[in-house]
């Protein structure tokens, strides 16, 4: 008991004092300043750990209660931890405030529930490697500079090396529920963005996420019924939530408030390789020579973006 406690309260001041996280290289920030540029990709990196690891224990989970019964567990689970953390304010906000934050939930729900469709049809590492496509294709529509196409183009080579150089011996549904869900994580970069700008801290992120629980709620309990209620179930299903939605959640959403989006989609190239290692750790899915040169391309083109960004923040306070 005392162990979960002091696990929760760190993540629980990152939800209340999100500034607080941009010290964990110890001492102030300053603002404009090299670890200010780095810490959100920082976040954006332990928000990918947390979440490819939750959805590893999520597959674990998945035969006892089905795809649809995990997805409704993470998100219920998260939705009353953030509620409880964040306890934000119904009033003062403005009619495209919500609207914003439930197009957010919408696609977050939606993101999730495709995802778990195809982790109950195919491996976790092809999944994510499909689904990661959104992220990318958004990175190149948003971007406006020619070297971040080429970053994008050299994570993509990556994703599809990682991927085995194609996917046709995959389940056809699992894939393209995969390629949905990598569509919706593409709309979940853009809303999560804009209720970050729009709510202080994470209460825009709290309320998306009932919005969320509350559009899989009856879906999960149509496929699993009271095995969502079994003690065990719960517990694993608790820890999902808080691996795969609180935490990596709320790190997201203050990254993209200090991060373009489409800097952030080619981030988003590191959750393959991410899923890869714990499809290896946690699900005996071994990592090839060519895996791990995919996953250096991954990493290369990831590590090049980040420099771009710091880059281009140093160009933009030096002119100013």
């Amino acid at each position: 008991m005392n162990d979960q406690r002091s696990a929760a309260e760190p993540a629980a001041a990152a939800v209340a004092v999100p500034e607080a996280v941009f010290a964990l290289g110890g001492g102030p920030v300053r603002p404009g300043g090299r670890r200010a540029a780095l810490a959100p990709v920082a976040l954006v990196v332990a928000g990918g750990l947390s979440v490819q690891f939750g959805s590893a224990v999520a597959a674990l989970l998945m035969p006892r209660a089905g795809a649809l019964g995990v997805v409704t567990l993470r998100l219920v689970v998260a939705a009353v931890v953030l509620l409880v953390v964040c306890r934000p304010k119904l009033r003062g906000h403005s009619r495209a405030d919500w609207g914003t934050v439930v197009a957010f939930g919408v696609a977050m729900g939606a993101m999730n529930m495709l995802f778990y469709q195809a982790l109950d049809r195919i491996p976790l590492g092809a999944a994510v490697t499909l689904e990661v496509l959104g992220p990318l294709a958004l990175s190149v529509i948003a971007s406006r500079r020619l070297i971040n196409f080429v970053w994008a183009g050299l994570a993509l080579g990556g994703v599809f090396l990682l991927g085995g150089g194609g996917f046709d011996r995959l389940d056809p549904l699992g894939a393209a529920f995969a390629l949905g869900a990598g569509a919706m994580w593409a709309t979940y970069i853009v809303f999560s963005a804009r209720t970050g700008r729009r709510f202080p801290q994470a209460d825009g992120l709290a309320l998306a996420m009932v919005v969320a629980a509350v559009l899989s709620l009856p879906l999960g309990i149509l496929e699993s019924g009271a095995k969502l209620a079994v003690p065990s179930t719960l517990a694993m299903g608790a820890a999902v939530a808080l691996m795969s939605s609180v935490l990596p959640y709320t790190l997201e959403l203050m990254a993209l408030r200090r991060l373009p989006a489409h800097t952030f989609a080619v981030l988003m190239s590191l959750e393959p390789a991410i899923a890869a290692t714990a499809g290896f750790l946690i699900l005996d899915q071994a990592l090839t020579a060519t895996d791990a040169l995919a996953i250096a391309l991954v990493i290369g083109a990831s590590m090049g973006a980040v420099r771009s960004q710091v880059g281009a923040g140093r160009r933009t306070k030096a002119n100013s």
